[in-house]
């Protein structure tokens, strides 16, 4: 096919020729609407979780769904492998179903609609976005058992569908999916919202074809497509070694809430020719429990486009051009691609835990670009019961922790996985749920020890005003995040419930359902990052100020081999301190686990938690691995 003429799945379009400053406008135009969609959601919507986290990823694609502008990668791969119906204008599918979309959603919470934009009865981009929905039914309120064995038992699973045929509204079709959850007008404005953002985005689409034209609009995509490709071609050059080298690495996420674990995942690199090659054989089997996580071979691509995008150059546009130089081999029934139908609804440790593991990997080829292991989740606390006065009320609320330390400095404390997401105010939780924060802070010294320190983890203290149940699902109880090129762990998780009359409960990083009365308090203490670098290297005055902010104790300014008494530096026991560690120390590492074996950490753990450990999960044969 000539190279003037780009092929869509029902029209031909000419390529042509876009000068720089109109490609700078089409791609600031549709960056724009990109953040018009967000903001439209966010004031829209009423569940916490979209409206003041921001647990919601838009995106605008080309009119062969590959995302040109966006947050979470494109979502139309998986859907359009598996829908083959009619794509026709006015239409608008919804979808939430993991296995139906090839994992371009990965657990039933996620109702993901998407928008084909027509021009003159031609398609020619797309308007996607999902959102994270409080309950789409299931067993628990929530939708997130942790103990769910089938993906039947954790909420309504919605096929991709029409729910908007020809511009109509399929008033029946949202009825029944409304009539599903625990929280039916969250639910009804979160997707009227999404639906807003997504007609934006056709708006804005359309108002670039009328002031540039059809073939321009399209071809500029594609040169924004291309760009990208040129840029992580360079990179994927630079930071990946080809021929015989290849990197490994593993993780582990600590538990399935069952007592298996911990699980591993495990993934080789390399790179032949232009191709980086990504291989997870050597994962563990998949989970009796929730915490499978169908990893989407196209989400994995964004997870290492995004990651080393922010890490090398941020001012790239991050989209879907690059994805042909990305090869991803995931074995089947492996943890991170289980066989219908596994439960999928914890998914979100993997999901984060994926970070970890690409760290880990892309920095074995260039170690001064390494990250450190950090807040590599999106730990939920989940609060639920009927009030004194018969109305129910639940709150879902994403938790944040310890960003790792990095090349360019210290990790921010308690921050979230996700760049974008926010905290929810105190002062919208105790507005409208019945509970009280008795504290919220950082915890000092929760960060890993580095020449660039690893950012705490931070405490929340919920106080509960009602009788009701708590769920919460976190990780990083067992395992540490480990630090790097001589960087220490940071502190892992813990969480406590003190009951009304004093008493003490340690709980468990993975439960549901646990009945509390009027008074009593749950501290919810997250992980830290973890260090980068040699902590006896970082600059004295910084450990001071650390000190001064409440955000290192004196005593953990010795892990620095500084000496601060009643906030001054008492420079000579310092230099005599920092003298003796480097004496004493063996090499510096270039992964600190803060443990040698599983083994020796779960006798650790007993010891020092009273929990019991978890078991090394049953291998079984039927998942075909070796």
């Amino acid at each position: 096919m000539p190279a003037h003429i780009i092929e869509t799945n029902n029209a031909t379009f000419n390529r042509v020729d876009v000068d720089p400053i109109t490609l700078d406008i089409v791609e600031n135009a549709l960056r724009n609407a990109r953040n018009e969609m967000d903001a439209v959601l966010f004031r829209t919507a009423m569940s916490p979780g979209i409206r003041e986290q921001h647990d919601a990823f838009p995106l605008i694609a080309n009119e062969e769904g590959k995302m040109v502008v966006g947050q979470f990668g494109s979502f139309l791969y998986g859907f359009m492998q598996g829908y083959d119906g009619t794509i026709e204008d006015g239409d608008i599918f919804v979808t939430n179903d993991p296995y139906s979309c090839n994992g371009a959603v990965s657990h039933l919470n996620d109702w993901l609609m998407m928008m084909p934009i027509f021009h003159d009865g031609k398609l020619v981009s797309w308007a996607a976005m999902f959102g994270h929905m409080t309950d789409v039914g299931g067993k628990v309120p929530g939708s997130l058992p942790t103990d769910a064995k089938m993906i039947y038992e954790e909420g309504m699973i919605i096929p991709p569908t029409k729910i908007y045929r020809g511009g109509q509204l399929q008033d029946e079709l949202l009825n029944i999916m409304l009539h599903n959850t625990r929280m039916p007008e969250w639910n009804k404005s979160d997707f009227f919202a999404i639906i807003a953002a997504l007609r934006l985005a056709e708006r804005r689409v359309r108002e670039n074809i009328i002031r540039f034209g059809k073939d321009t609009y399209i071809s500029a995509m594609q040169n924004m497509l291309d760009r990208n490709k040129a840029a992580m071609g360079a990179i994927i050059q630079m930071i990946i070694p080809e021929g015989d080298h290849k990197a490994y690495f593993e993780d582990w996420i600590d538990d399935d809430g069952m007592g298996n674990g911990p699980y591993k995942i495990a993934c080789t690199l390399y790179r032949e020719g232009n191709v980086a090659r990504f291989d997870f054989s050597g994962s563990d089997p998949q989970s009796d429990s929730s915490i499978n996580f169908l990893l989407n071979e196209e989400m994995f691509k964004m997870f290492f486009g995004a990651f080393t995008i922010n890490l090398f150059d941020p001012q790239i546009l991050f989209n879907d051009g690059f994805y042909d130089l990305v090869d991803v081999y995931i074995p089947e029934g492996c943890i991170l691609k289980p066989k219908k139908p596994a439960a999928l609804s914890c998914r979100t440790h993997l999901l984060g835990r994926i970070f970890d593991l690409m760290g880990g990997l892309l920095g074995q080829g260039a170690p001064d670009a390494l990250n450190a292991a950090g807040f590599s989740d999106s730990p939920h606390f989940m609060y639920s019961g009927f009030d004194k006065s018969g109305e129910w009320y639940q709150l879902f609320q994403i938790g944040f922790g310890g960003i790792p330390g990095r090349p360019a400095g210290d990790g921010p404390d308690g921050h979230s996985l996700w760049p974008a997401f926010t905290n929810v105010p105190n002062e919208f939780l105790e507005a409208y749920f019945p509970l009280r924060i008795r504290k919220y802070a950082t915890i000092p010294d929760s960060g890993g020890a580095g020449l660039h320190r690893g950012g705490n983890g931070i405490t929340i203290a919920y106080e509960l005003l009602e009788a009701g149940e708590v769920s919460i699902h976190d990780d990083r109880w067992l395992t540490y995040p480990w630090g790097v090129n001589g960087g220490e762990p940071g502190m892992r998780s813990n969480k406590t419930l003190v009951r009304s009359d004093g008493s003490k409960e340690k709980i468990a990083s993975k439960c549901d359902r646990i009945a509390v009365q009027p008074g009593d308090i749950l501290y919810f203490n997250t992980w830290g990052g973890g260090g980068w670098g040699d902590p006896l290297k970082r600059d004295v005055e910084l450990v001071r100020k650390d000190v001064a902010r409440g955000l290192v104790t004196e005593e953990g300014a010795k892990r620095y081999g500084v000496v601060v008494m009643r906030g001054t530096v008492d420079h000579t026991a310092t230099q005599k301190l920092r003298q003796t560690m480097t004496a004493e120390r063996q090499q510096t590492p270039l992964f600190d686990r803060g443990f040698v074996s599983i083994d020796e950490l779960k006798q650790r753990c007993l010891r020092e938690t009273g929990f019991q450990p978890p078991t090394a999960p049953v291998f079984r044969a039927q998942c075909g691995l070796t």
